[in-house]
């Protein structure tokens, strides 16, 4: 049997770090062999530094793991980061410039001109920009990034549409879960029976993340897709799933069974490679008129698949619709580890 790559989160105690343990106990390429997380969880045994929050049991092999410090000193080649954005700024370029395959779930270097900002099933092409990164000549260490957790979602539903009939406006308004403001969240007295219509920078990045995410690579940066964008972003009293409504103006008109199409059949590099964590369906529309739903929906694909529904015509633009995806899985570890799989299948992993 071939030896599995030894990796290292970054952030191993917080939700996200949890769902790349949870996701990577059973993975066939990588395992988890390094574990970090801030200077009071140092040296302890993970079980008692974390306290885990996920519904399958913690792994026996991660409990007993010492949480190493947060240096590039004895950490593997690749790294998954589930760190804050202030504190990956810092960090982050410390592990590239080391040597190190940083895997990102940041937003502090998405935005970056020579910093990929990717979703294999959209954009895998756009990995090419490690090659003009600093650290990778230098060293050999590289930055990958996925997107927000509200942007993933999105730009899934939207790059079938926007491949076959092109985008020229997009309003987005989402309602998401407790579980994308990490642990312990937003207090309970603040969230329960109401909606917060405010969450920091969130806007900001669904705008520009999914404008880069669209767009194409012209020699050493990405020139964001021309389409204008509005996001609304709303914290709501739901554990796990971001839920959008979306409005689209296309370039070419289209009828709902070509769209609803454009969506089912949307398939992908990683869904021809059969990359580990690739969803069958990246994209699958429901029938219903009331779905999709998280309570019911977000398992889609083992949490990959983006599901939409409730397409109909918009008063204002030219469609709506309704778009779930599963923040802390698609939308987070999930998205990384995927992009980790494309990495490999590409040789970027050696």
């Amino acid at each position: 049997m071939n030896r599995k790559i030894p990796i290292g989160i970054l952030g191993a105690t917080g939700v996200v770090g949890q769902r790349f343990i949870q996701m990577l106990e059973h993975h066939p390429w990588f395992e988890v062999a390094w574990l970090a997380a801030s200077d009071r969880s140092e040296g302890k045994p993970y079980a008692e530094a974390a306290r885990w929050r996920l519904k399958t049991a913690l792994p026996a092999n991660i409990a007993k793991m010492k949480v190493s410090p947060a240096t590039p000193e004895g950490a593997p080649k690749i790294i998954f980061a589930a760190l804050d954005s202030v504190i990956a700024a810092e960090l982050e370029p410390k592990f590239a410039e080391a040597g190190c395959a940083v895997v990102s779930n940041s937003s502090a270097l998405r935005m970056q001109e020579d910093v990929p900002l990717v979703i294999p099933e959209v954009n895998g092409g756009h990995i090419k920009l490690i090659d003009i990164q600093s650290w990778r000549k230098k060293s050999g260490g590289y930055v990958v990034t996925n997107p927000n957790c509200s942007a993933i979602g999105l730009v899934l539903a939207l790059a079938p549409l926007q491949q076959k009939f092109g985008l020229e406006a997009v309003m987005a308004v989402t309602m998401q879960a407790v579980s994308g403001a990490g642990y312990p969240g937003v207090a309970s007295l603040d969230i329960l029976g109401n909606v917060i219509p405010f969450i920091k920078n969130e806007e900001e990045k669904m705008e520009e993340e999914t404008r880069k995410l669209l767009g194409q690579v012209n020699g050493s940066h990405v020139i964001s897709a021309d389409f204008s964008m509005s996001a609304q972003c709303n914290r709501v009293a739901v554990e796990d799933g971001h839920t959008e409504s979306i409005s689209i103006r296309l370039k070419k008109k289209a009828k709902a069974e070509e769209i609803i199409a454009a969506w089912n059949s949307y398939r992908a590099e990683p869904q021809e490679l059969k990359l580990p964590s690739a969803p069958q369906h990246p994209v699958v529309y429901v029938e219903a008129n009331d779905r999709p739903q998280p309570r019911f929906d977000i398992e889609m694909g083992a949490g990959m698949t983006t599901v939409v529904g409730r397409l109909r015509p918009c008063g204002v633009l030219d469609w709506k619709f309704t778009v779930l995806s599963h923040n802390t899985i698609r939308g987070a570890a999930g998205a990384a580890i995927l992009n980790a799989e494309l990495l490999k299948a590409k040789g970027y992993l050696g």
